[in-house]
């Protein structure tokens, strides 16, 4: 039974540097080879693409899809260069229809996967928001349950930079994600109203990282991302 990217493995040469690529290590261990560059890195930086039995190209970003992965380093520049110069067709060997709305669809689908990551971490206890609860979480080293230290804080790209630098004063060696607006993030969080978050360490935390990298490299600079409407600046909650 076909697999969900037919194409064989029998190239190795990449499609637009001409280097060597040694198709049977193309999906092993923790790098992959960027389509666009021929460099290899680790993939939590990159996003893996299948291409459908239709022939369009499908974002992957469980990373479970059949067939031979085309590996894409998650930024917007190496992204539209991937689709000016047909190199997810050259890549995959055969006829690719790639959507015209790729990059909206591909930030569309990452943003989803944050906020959704969010909304589970705040179901699980693994999540706090409010100004003085994660003043006291960082404060004390811990979110929730004994034990679990904070592992990101997340912070509305349209609250007040004074709670903002107060609150990263605490923790400034902790990941901080701003990508969303805080209409967005209470959304997530299950509050009427959001700006201060923090989510503990452990696996949501770092998918969160994880996700939320990819989604700042590859989104648009002039227009940051935001699923929801923009909500009141400056509120410390």
């Amino acid at each position: 039974m076909a697999g969900l990217n037919d194409a064989t493995d029998t190239d190795t040469r990449h499609p637009e540097t001409g280097t060597a690529v040694d198709p049977a290590d193309q999906e092993r261990g923790p790098q992959r080879r960027c389509i666009v560059t021929g460099t290899v890195g680790p993939k939590d930086g990159m996003i893996r693409f299948a291409v459908a039995p239709d022939g369009e190209l499908v974002p992957d970003l469980e990373e479970r899809l059949p067939g031979r992965g085309l590996w894409l380093t998650a930024e917007r520049p190496l992204l539209d260069k991937a689709v000016a110069r047909n190199l997810f067709a050259k890549a995959a060997r055969r006829a690719v229809r790639v959507p015209p709305d790729l990059a909206i669809r591909l930030t569309a689908l990452l943003e989803r996967r944050c906020l959704d990551t969010i909304g589970l971490a705040r179901r699980a206890g693994q999540a706090v928001a409010g100004f003085e609860k994660v003043r006291e979480a960082l404060k004390g080293g811990r979110v929730g349950r004994p034990g679990t230290p904070p592992g990101l804080l997340l912070e509305a790209r349209d609250g007040s930079a004074d709670q903002r630098g107060k609150l990263q004063a605490l923790a400034p060696a902790l990941p901080v994600v701003d990508l969303f607006d805080s209409a967005a993030l209470a959304a997530a969080l299950g509050r009427e109203h959001a700006v201060h978050a923090v989510v503990a360490r452990g696996k949501l935390a770092d998918g969160l990282a994880r996700d939320a990298a990819r989604l700042g490299g590859l989104a648009d600079p002039d227009a940051r991302p935001s699923v929801a409407g923009a909500g009141p600046g400056g509120r410390g909650n």
